[in-house]
C-alpha cells in the first residue's frame, strides 16, 4: 500500500485526540516518519496529519506507520508569503499551489480546490513571530482557525502569540454564531523538533477513526484543546432534560440553562466561562486536579458559552468551543 488508509479500526463513535500539524525530515522536521508515528502514540494520540511545507507525503513513507488505532490523514502547510494555512484530508499526491499571497486574490482558488478534495482548510498560527508567520488572508473561505500552535512554546505550553490569537477568534464569536458562520478553533503542535508532538493536540468526537469523520467533527467544532493526553474536559449545558456538547446548539425554549465543566488532570486550575459578553464567570477547582464547575444563564443572555482552563500561572491547559444558545 502507497498511502495510509482513510479509516482506522478504532472505538467506533466517540473523542479521539489527534495532532494535524506535524513535519517530518521530509520538509524541516528533524524526526523521521517512524519516530512521530512511536512518539505520537506515546503521547496519547489516536492520530495524526502529515503537513510537510508546500509538498505531499511521499508514496511509501507512512502506510506502514498506520495501526487499528491509529489513523494518519495527509496533508499540506501551504506556506506563502503572507501566512501559513493547512490542507487537511487531501488526495495522495495532491500539492497545493502555496505561489499564491493577499494581493494576487488567488486564495479562493486554492480553498475551492481543497474543498472539491473533500479537505478542511485551516488558518495555521495567525500570529506567529517571523516573516510570512502572521497570517493575513480574510478568513472567508477558511473552515477553522489554528487558536493555539505549539512550535514555539517548547519551554512552556503558551505564549503570547498564541494569547492573541485566542482573543482575536473569541472576540468573532459574538458576530459570528449569531449569523451562523462561526468557525471552530483547534490546536497542533507544529512538531519539527524532538518533545512536542501533542502540545497542544485537538480532541474530536467522531463517528469513526476515518479522515472523513475526524474532519466532520473538526468542522462542525465537536472538539476542544488539550495541552498533554493527560487533560481530560467534559462541557456540556442543559435545560430540563435537554442536554448539549461542545460544538452542539441547545434549544433553550426561555429556560434556565445549567452550564457544566468537569475537568482533570489539571491541579489547582482555573476555569473561566466565556460567552457574547466575554468572561462572565472563573471558578478555582481544588489541588488534586479533579473537580467541576457550574454556571447558570439563559439564551437570552448568552448566545453561547465557551470555557478556558488555566494552570495557577495563567498558562492554558485546555480549552473549548462553543456550546451555542437558542
Amino acid at each position: 500500500m502507497s498511502f495510509p488508509p482513510v479509516r482506522a479500526l478504532g472505538r467506533g463513535a466517540g473523542w479521539y485526540r489527534g495532532d494535524c500539524h506535524v513535519h517530518s525530515v521530509h520538509s524541516d522536521g528533524e524526526l523521521t516518519p517512524e519516530e512521530l508515528a512511536l512518539r505520537a502514540r506515546d503521547a496519547g494520540l489516536d492520530f495524526i496529519a502529515t503537513t510537510e511545507h508546500n509538498s505531499a507525503a511521499a508514496p511509501h513513507t507512512w502506510a506502514h506507520l498506520a495501526a487499528d488505532d491509529f489513523l494518519i490523514m495527509l496533508g499540506e502547510e501551504v506556506t506563502t508569503k503572507t501566512g501559513h494555512w493547512l490542507a487537511l484530508g487531501i488526495t495522495p499526491g495532491q500539492v497545493v499551489d502555496w505561489n499564491h499571497q493577499v494581493r494576487d486574490g488567488l486564495i479562493d482558488r486554492r480553498l475551492d480546490q481543497v474543498h472539491r478534495s473533500g479537505g478542511l482548510c485551516v488558518a495555521a498560527h495567525p500570529h506567529a513571530p517571523y516573516p510570512s508567520g502572521d497570517f493575513m488572508f480574510p478568513l472567508q473561505g477558511f473552515d477553522v482557525v489554528e487558536v493555539w500552535n505549539g512550535l514555539w512554546t517548547s519551554d512552556r505550553p503558551w505564549n503570547a502569540d498564541n494569547e492573541a490569537a485566542l482573543a482575536e477568534w473569541g472576540r468573532s464569536l459574538a458576530t459570528d454564531v449569531r449569523t451562523g458562520s462561526w468557525r471552530p478553533a483547534m490546536g497542533d503542535s507544529d512538531t519539527h523538533l524532538e518533545g512536542q508532538i501533542g502540545i497542544p493536540h485537538t480532541v474530536v468526537f467522531a463517528e469513526e477513526l476515518s479522515t472523513r469523520a475526524i474532519l466532520a467533527g473538526i468542522r462542525s467544532g465537536r472538539s476542544w484543546i488539550a495541552g498533554s493526553a493527560a487533560v481530560d474536559v467534559s462541557f456540556t449545558a442543559g435545560v430540563d432534560d435537554r442536554l448539549a456538547g461542545v460544538g452542539e446548539q441547545l434549544a433553550t425554549h426561555g429556560g434556565r440553562v445549567e452550564v457544566r465543566a468537569a475537568v482533570r488532570g489539571v491541579p489547582a486550575a482555573t476555569v473561566s466561562f466565556h460567552t457574547d459578553r466575554g468572561k462572565v464567570h472563573r471558578a478555582s477547582l481544588p489541588g488534586d486536579g479533579a473537580a467541576a464547575a457550574q454556571w447558570h444563564t439563559t439564551a437570552e443572555d448568552s448566545a453561547f458559552v465557551r470555557i478556558e482552563v488555566r494552570h495557577p500561572n495563567g498558562q492554558v491547559a485546555a480549552l473549548t468551543n462553543p456550546i451555542v444558545l437558542t
